[in-house]
């Protein structure tokens, strides 16, 4: 009988041990595809280095097309087009980025939770941890958002963008 029991008792506690294991491991899915167009539309950036930059995001399949440039004294100092496209193999997005006398640059995309994304270029897709170049995004509301530029997990930018009502 104690044999038995002991038995039970072992057998019970593995079994709620694997059931609290496999509770703290369950992710709930990211929809990729929504929480991107949280991107969608104008938006003014603000480093607070007194060079004020404007982001135009719009739909494009499950994708966005992206204009962005930099001002200076009423001068546009940069233009930037970026093409993003979801790849539902990765369920990532993949970004190619190229400005006027620039070249072409790639990008990995995704988000972590429903308020915070992560940028890294496609060669460090595998490993992006061990990313030189890092962005991380975060959407304080649904108009405002604060992107970190990171450079050997340094931050060496930091911008708030602001919805620009139209």
């Amino acid at each position: 009988m104690k044999k038995i029991w002991f038995t039970t008792t072992i057998t019970l506690f593995f079994l709620i041990c694997s059931n609290g294991i496999q509770a703290q491991t369950t992710q709930t899915e990211l929809n990729q595809v929504e929480l991107m167009k949280q991107l969608l539309g104008s938006w003014k950036c603000d480093t607070g280095k007194g060079i004020p930059s404007i982001h135009e995001a719009k739909s494009f399949g499950t994708g966005l097309e992206c204009f962005n440039i930099r001002i200076i004294k009423d001068s546009v100092i940069q233009e930037v087009k970026q093409l993003w496209g979801y790849n539902k193999e990765n369920d990532k997005y993949f970004g190619a980025q190229m400005g006027k006398g620039m070249g072409l640059e790639l990008y990995v995309m995704w988000f972590i939770s429903n308020t915070k994304y992560k940028i890294v270029p496609y060669d460090d897709l595998s490993n992006p941890e061990k990313a030189r170049l890092k962005m991380e995004g975060e959407f304080k509301s649904p108009d405002i958002f604060v992107e970190t530029i990171m450079w050997d997990n340094e931050t060496i930018s930091t911008g708030t963008f602001t919805r620009v009502k139209e």
